[in-house]
């Protein structure tokens, strides 16, 4: 019988000595070593690999040679069998050989040698030594602790290692104080990977070395959004004063992350020259833009900014309006007696025309404040599209005279649920002002008033 597996293994096709191979597995017989050491050196390179597996359930000592002759095969995935089953097998005589293919061309090879010489108990004897294993496992960081020592190996990966090995070595290497560690920063800032060029920045921006900032402030041109709102971090902390025309042209970036996060900066740099651009930006379609913006200005605490200030506390959003407030505390507590806030009269009384209920209490509030009558404005109680509440009689049901009312509000949900109730109520004499709202502006009151008149027939 052994006789014959042999003449498989010698003359049948690759598909048939695979499966010889993996017969041999599942007997589990001790017979099987000879044959599958006979199969290390089959033409096949799975034929190689299945059989270099196989042999690690076995446990026989008699694989080691062979697995160590194997370990010089052409194919990288030969010789990463060999050397985790020669692992497996924890025979010392495969420590010294092993040692060597911690060099090896394939990564594979060499993260599965170092695995193999820490199961044999084997402990790197040189500073060296403990480089390549530590490059073999992929543990980067462990070069850290070695200090300068670390530095040339990780420089080494970051020029010639793939890029998931350049973000480490970047990472790596931003927690070294070493004087070569500025200039791999600005080797990585010309990476393909946007991963790679924004470690590098983090690294700079931490380093905040002046000298690096003309470098950094070409990559607030980077055709990659996130690549650019680290640039404009590291140019803050590389440039300060002198980054300040850059950022302010980083205020238009198409990205809201990048123009937010230039305003930031801008108003922590608190450059004056910044303010009207940031007035500009108080007006992005963006909210967490026209917030940060706003609270740029507001650590500025220039006057220039009053009147956009004031007209942001029209904003719709709650949070815009709420840092405009904070932000005229600073900029000039008595704001509602500056010639700037009179220039926003107008478009505060527009705001009273507005379609946002919060909106238009916010202009009826700022009105107040600024001391202008109200009722002298004239009639500008109807937002444009409304229509205005028919001259007829209200119904006598108190319930549906308050939602008479409320049918023909600014606020178009408040105009929707008065329909929809008013449907619900079925009061008759509520039909002559549902007729009216069929004309409303907005499809789904008029659709709600339409079904509410069917209700009441």
């Amino acid at each position: 019988m052994l006789w014959w597996t042999y003449q498989q293994l010698r003359i049948s096709n690759a598909k048939n000595r695979l499966a010889v191979v993996e017969k041999l597995v599942e007997s589990y017989d001790p017979e099987a070593v000879g044959p599958l050491i006979f199969a290390l050196k089959d033409k096949d390179a799975a034929v190689r690999c299945a059989a270099a597996k196989a042999l690690m359930k076995f446990e026989d000592r008699r694989a080691v040679e062979p697995l160590i002759q194997m370990l010089r095969d052409t194919v990288p995935l030969a010789r990463a069998a060999a050397a985790e089953t020669l692992g497996q097998l924890g025979d010392p005589l495969a420590v010294n050989n092993l040692v060597g293919f911690l060099r090896d061309s394939d990564p594979v090879v060499r993260a599965i040698a170092a695995r193999s010489l820490n199961r044999l108990g084997w402990r790197p004897g040189t500073d060296s030594q403990r480089v390549l294993q530590i490059l073999a496992m992929g543990s980067l960081h462990q070069l850290i602790a070695m200090g300068p020592e670390g530095v040339a190996p990780l420089l080494d990966t970051l020029r010639n290692g793939p890029p998931n090995k350049q973000f480490t070595a970047v990472k790596a290497l931003g927690e070294i104080n070493d004087p070569r560690v500025l200039r791999a920063m600005l080797e990585a800032l010309k990476k393909a990977s946007p991963a790679v060029r924004i470690a590098a920045l983090g690294t700079l921006e931490r380093l905040a070395d002046p000298a690096t900032y003309v470098e950094v402030e070409k990559l607030l041109a980077d055709p990659n959004p996130s690549v650019r709102g680290a640039a404009v971090e590291a140019a803050n902390r590389c440039g300060g004063a002198r980054a300040v025309p850059a950022l302010v042209k980083a205020l238009k970036d198409t990205s809201w992350e990048v123009r937010q996060s230039a305003a930031k900066v801008l108003g922590f740099l608190g450059e004056a020259s910044a303010v009207d651009p940031l007035c500009d930006l108080s007006r992005d379609p963006d909210r967490d833009v026209r917030e940060t913006a706003i609270n740029a200005l507001g650590n500025i605490c220039n006057k220039r900014a009053v009147l956009s200030l004031v007209t942001a506390l029209l904003d719709e959003e709650s949070s815009v309006r709420n840092a405009a407030t904070a932000a005229l505390q600073k900029v000039e507590r008595h704001w509602e007696n500056t010639e700037a806030a009179r220039l926003a009269v107008p478009k505060i009384k527009n705001a009273l025309r507005h379609p946002d209920y919060w909106v238009r209490h916010c202009a009826q509030k700022l009105l107040e404040r600024l001391k202008i009558d109200i009722n002298a404005l004239g009639d500008e109680a109807v937002a444009p599209g409304l229509i205005a509440a028919p001259a007829i009689e209200a119904p006598p049901h108190p319930v549906a005279a308050v939602l008479t009312e409320l049918l023909f509000d600014r606020d178009r949900d408040f105009r929707l649920a008065a329909a929809t109730a008013l449907g619900k109520l079925r009061e008759k004499s509520a039909d002559s002002v549902l007729s009216a709202a069929v004309r409303d502006a907005d499809f789904s009151v008029r659709q709600a008033a339409q079904a509410a008149m069917a209700a009441l027939n």
